[in-house]
């Protein structure tokens, strides 16, 4: 079985997101966060999160990339476990039943995503159309094979099809502004 972990190949997710995952943590898409607000009105670092993030379960962090990793059917049951925690610690789910069940369901999301080769990269676009959430993903693989990850080595893109508006974003500007 596969699922997603967060991957940091350069410092950027330490800036442009309010808290940044950890690189290695357990991920999913995250999406359900913006639930109970209106995405239209996220302004700075979390309409990053809500444009690009993915959310490690761990730390309740952001990453701009996920992996394709291997794991186990244990990794994937304490997954689900810490999932649910997180949704009744954090996010307010009802019952404990109420919170495995959507940790399940966005489990097998995330599962369904891990249809490519282990150490394919994974970039999400997640947009507010009609009154509702849309993602789109992309895939980033190694060129020449699986190599280790390093920023800009990969080539080939699957998911580029779809017309992505163009926002300006200036990563040196944003780096500035955070350390003052």
């Amino acid at each position: 079985m596969k699922l997603l972990r967060t991957i940091q190949l350069d410092p950027s997710d330490t800036f442009v997101f309010e808290q940044a995952a950890e690189p290695g943590e357990w991920a999913v898409s995250g999406a359900f966060v913006f639930w109970n607000g209106d995405p239209a009105t996220l302004e700075g670092k979390a309409r990053t999160a809500f444009r690009s993030g993915f959310l490690g379960v761990a730390t309740l962090g952001w990453s701009t990339l996920v992996q394709i990793v291997d794991a186990t059917e244990s990794d994937r049951q304490a997954l689900v476990d810490r999932l649910a925690q997180q949704l009744m610690s954090k996010f307010g789910a009802p019952t404990g039943d109420d919170a495995v069940a959507a940790a399940e369901e966005e489990i097998g999301f995330v599962q369904s995503l891990c249809n490519q080769p282990s150490d394919t990269l994974i970039a999400v676009h997640r947009t507010f159309e009609d009154g509702a959430v849309r993602e789109s993903f992309r895939t980033l693989r190694p060129r020449n094979g699986a190599k280790p990850a390093r920023a800009f080595s990969f080539l080939e893109v699957d998911g580029e099809d779809e017309q992505q508006p163009a926002e300006d974003v200036n990563l040196i500007a944003m780096a500035d502004r955070e350390r003052k």
